[in-house]
């Protein structure tokens, strides 16, 4: 019986990065223009969209539901800021806001089929070193350049803060890309049952990479992008107590 190839599920497994859409060098430069990239910037102009949409002809009392839904969110960011870092932090809510979106989005995109961003591991690294810089920022206005540098003096407090940005890249990224390699290797060895005891279609692939894959892409999407970003403000919270 001839299969249609979209029915004969994973015949072999292949990680890669993201694929390359478009490649030119400047000044000896070679830049890739990846599949990570446009899926980002298709996901900030989507946010972007939807937070005008949200926001559009706001009125003091509301009178439509994107309204109570755009209070909603601002409100339960703030709430999240000052039961996480106290009072003072009212600034850094818009940041902690959009990481978080991008991250949860990010992640998600997986459900259309698109790879998640997050499974790119120059994506988190990028986000890690934003919140490493917001971090250092704030140690330095706390104890003053002096104050800051002291710290160096003991070689460990450098190995300890140059390794911040690393560990809260590999924690979100680690997650994400092992649990898309985890899904497809299920997939195959699934697959590879079915074709083992003779079925032409490999029917023990319904329904278990599914349930596998709402728990990696749901659950594990927002539990990466909430400690990514209860990571970032109780690391800046602490510069207050820093010598």
């Amino acid at each position: 019986m001839n299969v249609p190839e979209f029915l004969k599920g994973a015949t072999e497994i292949s990680v890669d990065g993201p694929g390359v859409a478009l490649s030119f060098e400047i000044g000896g430069f070679r830049i890739n223009i990846t599949e990570t990239v446009i899926v980002s910037a298709c996901i900030v102009i989507a946010l972007t969209l939807l937070v005008l949409f949200l926001t559009h002809d706001m009125k003091k009392n509301p009178e439509k539901k994107r309204q109570v839904i755009a209070e909603w969110a601002v409100e339960t960011v703030d709430n999240l800021l000052q039961n996480t870092m106290g009072k003072g932090y009212d600034k850094l809510a818009p940041y902690i806001a959009a990481l978080f979106s991008a991250s949860i989005f990010g992640s998600l995109v997986s459900l259309l089929g698109l790879r998640s961003v997050t499974a790119d591991y120059s994506t988190t690294l990028t986000w890690a070193l934003m919140s490493f810089f917001m971090i250092e920022r704030a140690k330095i206005k706390e104890s003053g350049i002096g104050g800051y540098l002291k710290q160096f003096i003991n070689p460990l407090n450098i190995v300890s803060e140059a390794a911040t940005p690393v560990s809260m890249s590999f924690r979100h990224f680690g997650n994400i890309a092992g649990g898309m390699i985890i899904t497809a290797l299920l997939y195959y060895a699934l697959t590879g049952v079915s074709t083992a005891i003779g079925l032409a279609i490999p029917i023990f692939t319904v329904g278990v990479p599914a349930v596998m894959s709402l728990y990696f892409d749901l659950f594990g999407s927002f539990m990466q992008a909430f400690i990514f970003i209860n990571l970032t403000m109780i690391y800046i919270a602490s510069a207050r107590n820093d010598d």
